[in-house]
């Protein structure tokens, strides 16, 4: 499993555990999962789509950027686009 952590300058969008998560990258889409090597992109305006206990789950971004190390995913977002 994969810790993942998003949050805007307003709060905590999501904090939790998932299996896999797609990130809308700057060269296009990729998904991280369990054992990805460490990694920090910039991101764009996109989806980001995560698969919790519950199902599959998109929030809408404009922009951010996220941090892959030791199965923990951390996205900064600038704002959420409901």
């Amino acid at each position: 499993m994969l810790e993942l952590e998003i949050i805007s300058p307003e709060k905590i969008v999501f904090s939790g555990e998932v299996s896999m998560v797609t990130l809308p990258g700057m060269t296009g889409q990729f998904t991280v999962l369990p054992k990805h090597a460490a990694l920090i992109s910039a991101l764009k305006a996109g989806d980001i789509i995560f698969t919790t206990g519950d199902g599959e789950k998109t929030i809408g971004i404009d922009s951010g950027f996220a941090e892959v190390r030791n199965n923990k995913i951390s996205v900064c977002v600038e704002n959420v686009i409901a």
